[in-house]
């Protein structure tokens, strides 16, 4: 299998992924449900990626990529069909816990695949490419499902959502798309510990700066909709807001591989945490539309290069044949704080408003630019 494809599988995927969080926040709004009530659809979306991300890591590593990543995108398009066919609250619950589920099987097959595509002279190329197509799709999403939504109603806008990961599907069924074998036996996998990993402090200092980075990036994704909404956005407009932080995203990233070679990965990560905080400073002071899109198109800027970096960081950093094992302990570390932080950021906005989530999101960005001066000074 090509790199290319890869990414057009990435890209399929990305934009239903980002497409549903946008749909399960305004139509859970829609439906009646408080701040409290959408930090648990947040936080369903990580519950399972928490759970079986090691696992999968290491199943990626001992038999390969093929079978997670045809069952996530699957389960992914089985997950937006689920608001058609259940167009109320507890479908919505039970949508973003396929979701977030079907998501992490190919998500940690896809990254390490990316990795083992790569020569070391063509990594952070060929990472910061994945990473542009995750904008990309970040950026069609959000604009697929807020004018879907406004022409087409919440249900049929789903229906419309699942052609995507379907897609994807079928490019993992054509014949002849090899992939690389996998590279972990069943003794080294039985062997295997991942507290080894989490010893390494290089790896744990990248996992933890990794999980703030995408803690922002989801807090965003779901709470700036029901700002949007109390400052009298359309769902149209909101998801051209939400479109902003992709196209900047985009942009940081189109630019990583000068900004890698001048400040280090962790330098980079540092600074973009740091961009982070102040957008969401600034995000609560906005009342209108171009405002709103400006200071996304800031946060953008700073959380779109550090979610590249870390995987980048992580792959980079882990132990021979053991990539796949290290990304999903990424992501099971990320989306332990996801569960967490989205519930009590929930309870925070249920009695003070949507501000406060954002101010306390910006003091944890703030906090993790500060962890990540403690490493060393990565070179590209």
């Amino acid at each position: 299998m090509s790199v290319g494809t890869v990414f057009a599988i990435a890209l399929c995927n990305m934009v239903g992924m980002r497409a549903s969080k946008v749909g399960v926040a305004l139509f859970g709004i829609e439906l009646g449900a408080n701040p409290l009530e959408i930090g648990a659809l947040v936080a369903l979306y990580s519950l399972f990626p928490m759970l079986l991300a090691l696992h999968l890591g290491r199943f990626s590593d001992r038999f390969g990529m093929r079978l997670p990543m045809m069952c996530g995108s699957l389960g992914m398009a089985g997950g937006l069909a689920v608001p058609w066919l259940w167009p109320a609250l507890p479908g919505l619950y039970v949508s973003a816990a396929v979701i977030g589920a079907s998501h992490v099987f190919y998500h940690v097959s896809i990254q390490s695949l990316v990795g083992q595509l790569s020569s070391p002279e063509n990594r952070t190329r060929n990472f910061t490419t994945y990473a542009l197509v995750l904008s990309a799709g970040g950026f069609i999403g959000p604009l697929a499902a807020g004018f879907g939504i406004d022409a087409f109603g919440y249900g049929r806008a789903y229906l419309a959502l699942l052609v995507m990961p379907l897609l994807a599907v079928l490019m993992l069924a054509r014949p002849g798309r090899n992939l690389p074998a996998p590279k972990a036996s069943a003794d080294e996998a039985s062997a295997r510990n991942a507290t080894d990993l989490w010893r390494l402090p290089e790896l744990r200092r990248v996992f933890l700066t990794s999980a703030l980075v995408l803690t922002g990036i989801d807090l965003y994704q779901f709470y700036l909709p029901i700002y949007g909404r109390s400052i009298g956005l359309s769902a149209s407009v909101i998801g051209i807001v939400l479109s902003m932080f992709s196209a900047a995203a985009f942009l940081v990233r189109s630019v990583m591989p000068p900004l890698v070679r001048r400040l280090g990965e962790e330098g980079l990560l540092r600074y973009a945490l740091a961009v982070g905080a102040v957008g969401f400073l600034a995000l609560p002071l906005m009342g209108n539309a171009w405002l709103l899109g400006a200071v996304s198109f800031v946060v953008g800027l700073g959380l779109g290069c550090g979610q590249p970096v870390s995987t980048i960081l992580v792959y980079a950093r882990s132990p021979e044949g053991r990539s796949g094992e290290a990304l999903g302990l990424r992501i099971a570390v990320n989306n332990f704080v996801h569960l967490a932080v989205p519930l009590a950021f929930g309870t925070i906005g249920t009695a003070m408003g949507v501000a406060p989530v954002f101010l306390a999101n910006a003091v944890l960005l703030a906090g993790g630019s500060y962890l990540s001066r403690a490493g060393p000074r990565e070179r590209g």
